[in-house]
């Protein structure tokens, strides 16, 4: 198990350019399952994850082709659907939550898909429910078989159909699509995510030759095709790694320029931020985060406790929670976090409290913060990074805090954030990896 030695207290200067968005490619990489053409995806980040489900797709039988350091050419031209019951399938497709969104293009494209039960960050019950839904909807057979904890889906001549999603699943409308957009006939999407990935996503299908309209919204309608052809995609920047930066900024008192940060992609992440007591100037596509050596969380009109709390898009990410309240502990001032997706996230809070915050974790859900305006600064501790977002949390709590901390286990931080101790080294920070 590897582990971050940091030494805190120290800010920071520099330009930093985020990476690809994690959450876009694990749906992109998935779709080029749905032609036989190549397709040329650039802007993708070198992660663990996204590295797994790349290699799951070259043992599948794609030709996988890196051109640049960012940049893959994918040709699923010969898939191996036999290769989906060999032990290996079964222990990659495990080992990420991002397999799931192979079924999609599998069903649509060969008429059947399988899948072992995934794996993923233990946040909570994430259920799939709404993905297979959808399947059967569009006429898909669906069976689990509670032995072997496989997935099963045959469906030869999908249909389009009206359906209404349970909820509003990015992972669950991405699978949906993928399928939707080679069924027969036109499917309406109701209560669609509307994630500037699965927009992305949409964005990228269209260019293969899909038909799909009222994109960036929670009505999709699509209209089935025959087929797919290729297509070049370059992914956006990752959002939750901008908010991190933001967070980090203002925890560390540091003069941080966030370089090419695709802002109107961003929704409430900025606004949120700022009501922290995070000032920051947009120029063009950059974020600037002046060195502050306090910040005020904000109150609202009638001078009530603000809450800030994750929802679906266009809402605050639930992937941002984690940081907003490592910040808030440093801030002048008072913030309930509610956490109203997930029932474990919160869970890390205890490593943040012997780090000397003052934190009331009143359920699984919510937690107050009482800021200590950074008179009483967070002293380092040896702590172990349960996921990927608390471990990116509790890294700028230690790069905030006093003396010299620990975190185990950064496998976890690895699989969602690239080189990432590098690249704040190169700005300043004291990060060793032991």
């Amino acid at each position: 198990m590897a582990s971050f030695e940091v030494i805190g207290g120290r800010p920071l200067k520099g330009e930093i350019i985020p990476q690809g968005a994690k959450n876009e490619a694990l749906q992109i990489l998935c779709a080029v399952l749905l032609t036989p053409d190549p397709v040329i995806i650039s802007n993708i980040p070198n992660i663990r994850d996204v590295n797994k489900l790349i290699e799951l797709l070259r043992d599948m039988g794609v030709q996988v082709e890196q051109t640049a350091p960012d940049t893959y050419i994918f040709q699923a031209e010969d898939v191996n659907l036999d290769y989906l019951t060999s032990e290996k399938f079964i222990d990659q497709a495990r080992a990420i939550r991002g397999s799931v969104m192979i079924l999609g293009p599998l069903l649509a494209r060969f008429g059947m898909a399988k899948l072992p039960k995934p794996g993923g960050d233990k946040i909570g019950r994430r259920r799939l429910d709404t993905h297979f839904i959808g399947f059967e909807k569009l006429g898909a057979k669906f069976t689990y078989d509670s032995e072997d904890s496989f997935y099963h889906l045959e469906g030869k001549n999908l249909k389009g159909t009206y359906m209404l999603l349970d909820e509003a699943s990015v992972t669950g409308t991405a699978n949906i699509v993928m399928a939707a957009v080679l069924a027969e006939g036109i499917t309406t999407i109701y209560n669609a995510a509307c994630e500037p990935y699965l927009q992305q996503l949409c964005k990228m299908l269209v260019r293969m030759g899909a038909k799909i309209n009222g994109i960036g919204s929670n009505l999709l309608i699509i209209e089935g095709v025959e087929k797919l052809g290729g297509t070049e995609h370059r992914m956006l920047p990752d959002m939750i790694e901008i908010g991190s930066f933001i967070g980090l900024a203002g925890m560390t008192g540091s003069e941080i320029t966030i370089k090419d940060a695709q802002i109107r992609e961003l929704g409430l992440i900025p606004d949120t931020f700022r009501r922290l007591g995070i000032q920051m100037e947009f120029r063009g596509d950059d974020i600037y985060i002046p060195a502050q050596d306090s910040y005020e969380i904000d109150t609202y009109i009638d001078g009530s406790i603000l809450t800030v709390s994750d929802h679906t898009w266009p809402g605050f990410t639930p992937d941002l929670l984690s940081i907003a309240l490592v910040v808030a502990t440093q801030a002048k001032g008072t913030v309930l976090i509610h956490q109203k997706m997930f029932e474990s996230r919160l869970f890390f809070v205890d490593k943040l409290i012997d780090m000397g915050a003052q934190i009331i974790l009143c359920d699984p859900h919510r937690a107050t913060v009482i800021g200590q305006n950074k008179q009483v600064p967070l002293r380092g501790i040896s702590m172990t990074s349960p996921d990927i977002r608390a471990g990116q949390a509790l890294l700028i709590a230690a790069l905030s805090a006093e003396g010299r901390s620990v975190i185990h286990n950064i496998e976890q931080i690895d699989r969602g954030y690239q080189n990432i101790d590098g690249r704040l080294n190169a700005i300043g920070a004291q990060i060793t990896r032991l």
